[in-house]
């Protein structure tokens, strides 16, 4: 096998933008976009290679004619476990997305495991992480609820069109990230590029969507009782993660969860070499600032910002050399 890139999944809601065509060079068209789904593997949408020998094939479609090689062996026995609904198993467990808010997004939850395997149709919960890409001035991000508000107190304010005064907001800065666990109430504001990790799960439930309507007139539906079912309310407030050293100087462990590990590489004033991988794991490269080369073997290939990448269990170690000033997100499974 060989590092796989894929051919990019555009998603056109109301509040997206131009940044992933202006900024990622994304070939989105010149209609506004909201989403560029980078690494999916769903009932509903399908990521498909777009180099190589497996061109043209959907990421499911290697997850089961290669997914030992694609996955590793440890992983590929976990996500065929009977203990996941039986319409789950053998998928690839993560999603990577860029997202372009050009708006700010709908005050939503999303279910954890337990809830979203009880839906009519189960699915994975999500937890996800967002990386601050590119933030305009006075950006806000609504992550959590304020401490001490109660169900009672958000049913409250639901009734009386006031949710916005029991969400906590902060402004951030490019670089942070934040930790999303399922059931955690939250919106990305008007003005960021975001970076998401998150499980292969697309089930929302939204609260409130800011008065918004379409082109028809028409306001998106919300769900109001899911929502308040799958909010964890002791939860309280969500602020950027404070980074954690790596094994490596120029790494930082952003998030560590059970859902998976993202790891920041970045390079100073000279070039660094990053080497990932030889660990029975897949790990996913996501470009997020510059350019870097990565070797495997004999063979190279560049990779820009904006550029993400699916590195197989069965490579050998692959090394990745970041120019100056540049960085990327390296994501996987927490190890046993």
């Amino acid at each position: 096998m060989y590092p796989l890139s894929f051919q990019p999944l555009f998603q056109r809601y109301l509040w997206g933008g131009q940044q992933l065509a202006t900024v990622l060079s994304k070939p989105s068209g010149p209609d506004n976009c909201a989403e560029s789904w980078e690494v999916v593997d769903h009932s509903q949408y399908q990521s498909v290679v777009e180099q190589g020998d497996f061109q043209g094939l959907s990421l499911n479609q290697l997850m089961k004619s290669h997914g030992i090689e694609l996955v590793g062996e440890d992983i590929f026995e976990s996500i065929h476990s009977k203990m996941i609904p039986e319409n789950l198993r053998g998928r690839f467990p993560l999603l990577l997305k860029f997202l372009d808010a050009n708006q700010t997004l709908s005050v939503q939850v999303h279910p954890d495991d337990q809830m979203a395997a009880t839906l009519p149709t189960p699915d994975l919960g999500k937890t996800e992480a967002w990386y601050v890409m590119h933030s305009k001035p006075g950006a806000k991000i609504y992550a959590g609820l304020k401490q001490g508000v109660s169900e009672n107190d958000f049913r409250s304010a639901i009734d009386n069109g006031c949710v916005l005064e029991t969400l906590h907001c902060f402004e951030p800065q490019v670089g942070d990230c934040v930790y999303i666990p399922a059931g955690t109430i939250h919106a990305i504001g008007k003005g960021l590029l975001i970076a998401e990790i998150q499980q292969a799960s697309n089930t929302t439930f939204r609260v409130y969507d800011w008065d918004r309507v379409d082109a028809t007139g028409q306001s998106r539906p919300l769900h109001i009782d899911s929502s308040i079912q799958a909010t964890h309310f002791s939860r309280g407030p969500v602020n950027p993660i404070m980074p954690q050293p790596g094994l490596d100087t120029h790494s930082e462990v952003l998030v560590d969860c059970e859902q998976f590990q993202i790891v920041r590489w970045s390079s100073d004033a000279t070039t660094v070499t990053a080497e990932i991988g030889d660990d029975d794991s897949f790990h996913l490269v996501m470009m997020t600032k510059g350019t870097a080369q990565l070797r495997q073997g004999p063979e190279s290939q560049i990779i820009e910002k904006g550029r993400t990448l699916l590195l197989p269990a069965a490579l050998k170690k692959t090394a990745i050399n970041l120019s100056p000033g540049a960085e990327f997100l390296e994501i996987h499974l927490p190890k046993n």
